[in-house]
């Protein structure tokens, strides 16, 4: 399926299945017997991949055997078959697809971002558990297209954001959904990340983020063990040249990626997407350079405006990347710390990062009882999509969760890009003030490439 001519009525068809399954568990329909050991497919097996695929195989409550082993680095699958020998190898995960898969129970995608939805749509029509590094997609479109499959598949699926299921998160949850610091209106993410275009005062400032800033004009040869083609994937083709290779060189190049805010959103806006019930943002604006039509910012902000929810008031979520931070941490009101999540809420604040948070200010919370817990610990961000392989169980950042993640945090690029502020009618898929903002929202893959 073409991503730009998207049927609006495909999305409307599967919304509500989507919202139901959001609420439930997946079924499970490869259940296994608990001696039974899941047969998992892995595409992408370095950088990424390769950790994946070491602490998978390391689990203990699920057995795991590897059956099939997917790379377009011939030095990564090279070093993965030697640890899982009895694997089939692939360069090209279509032929992994075409291939009989009757032995594949779950899919493991580790490509760059531009490549997880071509991977990950197979396997959801074959109704494969799925779990998908994050960001989830490389744009909007793919990202609904995904979620809906997932829902009609009603598998087992799991974004890759470990911190989604480590105690801290859910400490913070506990804290702003029981009322800690009254109703929250305002919100704030920043990261101190800058990969993209720099400005001219940030490569002054920091020689050691200064990268290229325009498309090369001569070609390099690929290493001998990297297919360059299958690489580039359903992106436009372009010679190969060391600027997007390897990784994490390519996260820049809007082709490939979205820069700092696909990646560190995903785990950062994870926060009070989680905590604060969020879903589809109704408008976004975003600041920062003049937009640069190959590469994405360094340092940029957006300001996201969402409804009320349930009993939960309007707010605005604001996200700041690079140089860019809060006004209150500009100017002390709150600690200084490189990257985190504040909540401003009626009756205080809540400041965290990955691993801790305060009630600000201070003293007036020295006193402060904290609720009962009532989100239960993960027993750990890979275990716990292997037992719903098996059992059913809801995993932490299902694809219904992850897809409106995904889709709000491209939604900042986008704005960005159009430079102006656009009003999201997300049942549409459609951005309705400015059109040709909507060009943004998906493209058309290259030539052999379908959704």
């Amino acid at each position: 399926m073409s991503q730009t001519n998207f049927s609006r009525r495909d999305f409307l068809a599967t919304s509500a299945a989507a919202a139901t399954v959001a609420m439930t568990k997946p079924g499970n329909l490869l259940a296994k017997s608990p001696n039974e050991k899941l047969n998992i497919a892995f595409i992408g097996v370095g950088g990424r991949g390769g950790s994946n695929l070491r602490s998978i195989t390391r689990q203990n409550h699920v057995g795991v055997n590897v059956v099939a082993l997917c790379d377009v680095n011939k030095q990564n699958l090279g070093i993965a078959s030697k640890l899982f020998p009895e694997a089939r190898k692939y360069a090209d995960f279509r032929k992994l697809y075409e291939d009989n898969t009757d032995d594949i129970d779950a899919v493991v995608v580790s490509t760059p971002e531009h490549v997880h939805a071509y991977a990950t749509m197979p396997a959801l029509k074959l109704k494969k558990h799925v779990y998908c590094e994050k960001p989830l997609t490389h744009n909007v479109v793919e990202s609904r297209l995904v979620m809906n499959e997932a829902a009609k598949a009603g598998v087992a699926t799991q974004m890759g954001t470990q911190i989604h299921g480590m105690p801290n998160y859910r400490r913070v949850v506990e804290l702003i959904q029981s009322g800690a610091i009254g109703p929250v209106r305002e919100a704030h993410v920043w990261v101190s990340r800058a990969w993209g275009l720099q400005s001219e005062e940030d490569s002054k400032k920091h020689k050691d983020r200064v990268f290229v800033s325009e498309r090369p004009k001569e070609a390099m040869t690929p290493p001998s063990y990297l297919d360059w083609d299958l690489w580039v994937g359903p992106a436009p083709m372009r010679p190969y040249h060391e600027v997007y290779f390897p990784g994490p060189k390519w996260y820049r190049w809007w082709d490939f990626g979205n820069g700092t805010m696909s990646d560190l959103g995903s785990h950062w806006n994870d926060l009070p997407f989680w905590a604060l019930n969020l879903d589809a943002p109704t408008s976004i604006e975003a600041f920062g350079p003049k937009p640069h039509p190959e590469i994405a910012p360094a340092s940029m902000s957006a300001v996201y405006e969402y409804n009320a929810r349930g009993d939960m008031p309007a707010c605005t979520l604001t996200w700041h990347q690079g140089e860019h931070k809060p006004d209150i941490w500009k100017d002390g009101g709150i600690p200084q710390w490189g990257s985190g999540v504040l909540f401003v809420g009626d009756d205080g604040m809540l400041l965290s990062d990955y691993g801790k948070h305060v009630l600000l200010p201070e003293e007036k919370f020295e006193d402060f009882k904290r609720p009962e817990q009532f989100i239960e610990n993960s027993p750990g961000h890979h275990e716990e999509w292997l037992i719903a392989c098996k059992e059913g169980t809801p995993t932490g950042s299902p694809f219904s969760y992850a897809g409106p993640l995904t889709e709000a945090n491209h939604l900042g690029n986008v704005a960005f890009r159009a430079g102006e502020k656009i009003e999201w009618d997300a049942a549409n898929m459609k951005i309705t003030n400015v059109a040709d903002a909507n060009k943004f929202l998906g493209r058309e893959p290259r030539t052999g490439w379908s959704l």
